[in-house]
């Protein structure tokens, strides 16, 4: 019998059973969004099983929640039932009203934990990206995939209409000239547009932030989480652009187009520029049959632009060996080889600048020159709108805005409506915070 027995316990640690081994594995779940077009959900399952490979004692999953909102949505659901992900792409606008509550660690503690200052691992990414993941004196995000909005536009079209695609517009003058001059008319019907853009939840509001600040001015203060800067003379001028765009020039189309409303209508030749995230790049390069180009944002005062994109967080409730697991997710997915993977897949700039010096990126840089626009518009690039209740103050800026486009209201008018509804609804917060002096 002992015999048997010892043979029976040298097969179980050949098998790994019994040595702990078959055990080992914690398993995470990952909470991921697909905001953009693209096969992104196939290739961000081909990374985790990649990740699981090479970490034989972590068993990732990527579970896909929808667009940036709904991953919020359901994030905070989940931390709410006491089943926090372990990780999350989280859209880098919503991190601050995250620290606000209470609901994620810093990462401060792992950080150092490697032998790392917060500096040392902030100073890997983009400066641009620092403001939505470093703020209240910790790090609360790492930066994963991020972008800026760019200016799409077909060159055929520019071409035909006399104008040079090598030099597409700079400024606001340029780009009303240029959008009259593409928009096709058969009478009072228009067959193609001179411009399109997206008018929907979230992408509106990234678009009026990066007019706002090419106009000169803030979105929001960025210094503190109950104030934005809706009723001001550089947001009026932003949307009075807008609404002369689509009612005094009809140069685009009223009413709201949603975002791949856009890229379709780009596609089929009924637009002629349209302004869209550099996380679309890919997408259009794989699908547009007509020669295309990329610039920057026009600017009026000066250029600017917004941050977008998404940045990995860590929930707070993890046990020790869930928020380890994390923490090594997060640091390889922001690693140089996986941010430079990533950034050629989808069209996202990689966040981590050691991704550009590796070879391959070197050479796609080379062979896709149009995925270098958004890397040289970085040095203009603000943070992203973060504010207390990020989503309803967003949201009451845009509605307005969406009002504005239809022709049911005026710039003036709409402006002054949302800021007073942004301000009902960050009024609790700022009580509690800038109105909340000692006896």
């Amino acid at each position: 019998m002992s015999r048997i027995a010892s043979a029976a316990l040298a097969a179980a640690l050949t098998l790994g059973i019994g040595s702990g081994a078959a055990l080992a594995a914690t398993d995470i779940e990952m909470f991921f969004p697909v905001p953009v077009e693209g096969k992104l959900a196939k290739e961000m399952k081909n990374l985790m099983d990649r990740f699981n490979a090479e970490h034989p004692d972590i068993k990732a999953t990527a579970v896909y929640t929808g667009s940036y909102d709904e991953t919020n949505i359901k994030t905070r659901a989940a931390i709410k039932a006491g089943r926090p992900p372990a990780a999350v792409i989280m859209s880098a606008n919503f991190v601050l009203e995250y620290q606000i509550n209470g609901e994620i660690q810093p990462l401060d503690p792992l950080i150092q934990a490697d032998g790392q200052t917060p500096d040392a691992f902030m100073g890997k990414f983009w400066p641009a990206l620092h403001g939505n993941a470093r703020f209240a004196g910790k790090v609360w995000a790492a930066p994963f995939h991020n972008s800026t909005p760019l200016l799409y536009f077909n060159a055929d079209h520019f071409k035909a209409a006399g104008l040079d695609p090598n030099n597409p517009p700079k400024t606001w003058a340029e780009w009303v000239d240029t959008a009259k001059k593409l928009t096709v008319r058969d009478g009072d019907t228009v067959k193609r547009y001179g411009l399109m853009l997206p008018g929907n939840y979230d992408y509106l509001g990234w678009v009026m932030t990066a007019l706002t600040m090419s106009n000169g001015g803030l979105y929001y203060n960025p210094e503190f989480g109950g104030e934005v800067f809706y009723d001001t003379p550089s947001m009026l001028g932003a949307l009075t652009l807008v609404d002369n765009m689509a009612h005094k020039y009809k140069v685009m189309p009223d009413g709201v187009t949603d975002g791949k409303a856009v890229s379709t209508a780009f596609f089929a030749g009924q637009a002629s520029m349209v302004v869209l995230s550099t996380g679309s790049l890919s997408f259009i390069r794989q699908n547009m049959k007509d020669h295309y180009g990329v610039a920057f944002v026009p600017r009026n005062l000066r250029n600017a632009v917004a941050i977008g994109g998404a940045s990995l967080i860590m929930p707070k409730g993890l046990s020790d060996e869930r928020k380890q697991a994390s923490w090594t997710l997060i640091k390889w997915l922001t690693s140089p080889e996986i941010s430079g993977h990533w950034s050629r897949f989808t069209g996202y700039f990689a966040p981590n600048k050691g991704a550009y010096e590796l070879p391959e990126m070197k050479t796609f840089i080379a062979e896709n020159p149009d995925a270098k626009v958004a890397l040289d518009q970085l040095q203009y690039a603000q943070s992203w709108f973060a504010t207390y209740n990020t989503v309803a103050v967003r949201k009451a800026l845009e509605d307005e805005v969406q009002a504005v486009i239809a022709g049911k209201k005026k710039p003036a008018e709409a402006l002054k409506a949302a800021q007073a509804k942004a301000d009902d609804i960050m009024r609790p917060y700022v009580e509690q915070t800038a109105l909340k002096l000692p006896n």
